[in-house]
C-alpha cells in the first residue's frame, strides 16, 4: 500500500505561500504596513495590516491601542488578536477534552446544553449550510473520517479500507437533522448519539473574528488569514484590492492556477489533492460523503468559495466538494454563489465557475 497523508496545515501553508509571493511580486514594500503570525487551531495564522489606517485610538477588547509607539501598537494588537483565537479554540476544538464542543459531545442524547453565542453561530451556519447542500456539509460526519483513518483520534496508516458493515454501522452515528436548537435559550441538544465537528468551518469563523477585531481597533485594509482561510479588506500595500492565488491542485507544491483579485469578502478552498492514501491503485481522500460514508470519488480536484465571511466560504467549498461539479455548480447558479471549480481531466486540469464569481477574475 502506498499511503500519501500530508495534512491540511502543509497545503494550506502552500496555498498561502502562493498567495502572498504573488502579492509581493506586484507591490512595492509599504512603510505603513506590518505583519502579524503566531500558531492557532493546531495550524498557523499570517496577518497583514496597513497600518496608517487605524483611528487615533481605539479598544480592543480591554487593551487599548494608541499612536504612542507602533511597537507597543503591534504587540498590543497581536495580544488581543491571540486571546480571541485562543477563546475560539477553546470554544471549538475537538482535540481539547475540556472545550466547550467536547463537552456538547459528551451530553447525554436529549440533554439541553447551554452554548456561548459563538458557538451557537457556527453551529447555526452548520445547520444551514447542510440544508443548503442537501447533507453534503454534515458536522457529525466525524465518525466515518475517523474510521477511514483521517481527523482527531483516526486510524492511522490504515492497512485496508473499512468493510461495508462497518460504514453502514458508522452511518447510524451521523446526521445533522439530529441537532436541535432552543433559540429563546441559547441551547442545544442531540436527538441520536451522533458527534460534532466543526473542523470545516471554525478556522473560517476564526478569520471572521479577527477581521472584526481590526475593523473595530480602526484598521480598514488588511489580510487574514489562519490555516488557508482567508478575509480581505479595502486594499493591499500596493494601494489596489489584494491578489490572490488559486493554488493548482497537483504536486507543484504551490504553483498558481488562476489569480484573483478581492475586497471585503472572506475566500476558502478545499482540495483533497494533499491529503490521501492510496490501495491497490486506487486513491482515497480525505473528504467523507456523508451519503455514502465512502471517500469522495469524481473529476472535482478543488473549490474556491468568495462569499461576505469566511466561515460561509469554508463551509460551502467543504460542500461543494462533496457535491461534485455538475451538483456544486448547478447551486452556485441557483443561489448566486461565487464558486470557481478545478476539475481533473485526461490532458491535465480544467476549470469551471459560476456567474458570481467572474468579477473577481483577473
Amino acid at each position: 500500500m502506498n499511503r500519501v497523508s500530508v495534512n491540511k496545515r502543509a497545503a494550506r501553508l502552500l496555498f498561502l505561500f502562493v498567495s502572498v509571493a504573488l502579492l509581493s511580486a506586484c507591490s512595492d514594500p509599504s512603510p505603513n504596513a506590518f505583519k502579524l503570525s503566531g500558531s492557532t487551531m493546531g495550524t498557523s495564522y499570517h496577518i497583514t495590516v496597513l497600518e496608517s489606517t487605524v483611528l487615533e485610538s481605539a479598544v480592543v477588547g480591554r487593551t487599548v491601542v494608541e499612536r504612542e509607539g507602533v511597537e507597543t501598537q503591534q504587540a498590543d494588537l497581536k495580544i488581543a488578536i491571540e486571546q480571541q483565537l485562543l477563546l475560539i479554540d477553546q470554544q471549538m476544538s475537538t482535540y481539547k477534552e475540556d472545550s466547550e464542543l467536547s463537552r456538547l459531545n459528551d451530553a447525554l442524547v436529549d440533554e439541553w446544553v447551554k452554548l456561548s453565542p459563538d458557538l451557537l453561530t457556527v453551529l447555526m451556519l452548520s445547520l444551514e449550510l447542510g440544508w443548503l447542500s442537501n447533507g453534503a456539509f454534515d458536522i457529525t460526519v466525524g465518525p466515518l473520517v475517523k474510521l477511514w483513518g483521517f481527523g482527531p483520534g483516526g486510524i492511522d496508516r490504515a492497512d485496508s479500507v473499512p468493510t461495508a458493515a462497518k460504514i453502514t454501522d458508522r452511518l447510524k452515528q451521523t446526521g445533522f437533522q439530529h441537532i436541535e436548537f432552543n433559540l429563546a435559550t441559547g441551547e442545544i441538544r442531540k436527538r441520536r448519539l451522533v458527534t460534532l465537528d466543526l473542523s470545516a468551518i471554525a478556522k473560517g469563523y476564526g478569520v471572521d473574528k479577527v477581521a472584526e477585531l481590526l475593523l473595530y481597533a480602526g484598521f480598514t485594509d488588511f489580510m487574514v488569514e489562519i490555516g488557508g482561510e482567508l478575509r480581505l479588506q479595502g486594499n493591499s500595500p500596493r494601494g489596489t484590492p489584494w491578489r490572490i492565488a488559486i493554488e493548482q491542485p497537483d504536486a507543484s507544491f504551490g504553483a498558481a492556477y488562476q489569480t484573483v483579485k478581492l475586497s471585503g469578502v472572506g475566500m476558502a478552498t478545499s482540495g483533497d489533492y494533499r491529503n490521501y492514501f492510496e490501495q491497490e491503485g486506487k486513491r482515497y481522500s480525505h473528504i467523507i460523503d456523508p451519503a455514502t460514508g465512502y471517500p469522495i470519488d469524481h473529476a472535482l480536484a478543488s473549490v474556491t468559495v468568495i462569499a461576505e465571511t469566511a466561515a460561509y466560504a469554508d463551509g460551502l467549498a467543504t460542500a461543494i466538494n462533496v457535491m461534485g461539479p455538475e451538483k456544486g455548480l448547478k447551486l452556485a447558479q441557483q443561489q448566486g454563489l461565487a464558486v470557481y471549480m478545478i476539475m481533473k481531466t485526461k490532458q491535465g486540469f480544467a476549470a469551471a465557475y459560476s456567474d458570481a464569481f467572474k468579477p473577481y477574475l483577473e
